[in-house]
């Protein structure tokens, strides 16, 4: 569930998907934030909504989810 300071409301998170395959997604929890930052090389990212399997990630910036999949972060499933 989004924290009080997500832009996203619990309602359109539930709508959201990925756009590849069409699994739901969540908003990444700190520390798969930290670990999104190192991968993208990104300091400055807001946010993320995770894919359902944990391979793909898709930033917020500004507020605004970027659901394109070239915008995607790859992941390795969590261990």
């Amino acid at each position: 569930m989004p924290d009080s300071s997500s832009p996203l409301s619990p309602e359109l998170l539930a709508q959201l998907r990925c756009p590849e395959s069409r699994q739901p997604l969540a908003l990444a929890d700190e520390a798969t934030l930290a670990r999104l930052r190192e991968a993208a090389g990104d300091a400055e990212l807001e946010g993320a909504l995770i894919r359902e399997d944990g391979t793909r990630a898709y930033p917020i910036r500004d507020g605004f989810p970027i659901l394109l999949i070239a915008e995607a972060i790859d992941l390795a499933p969590a261990s």
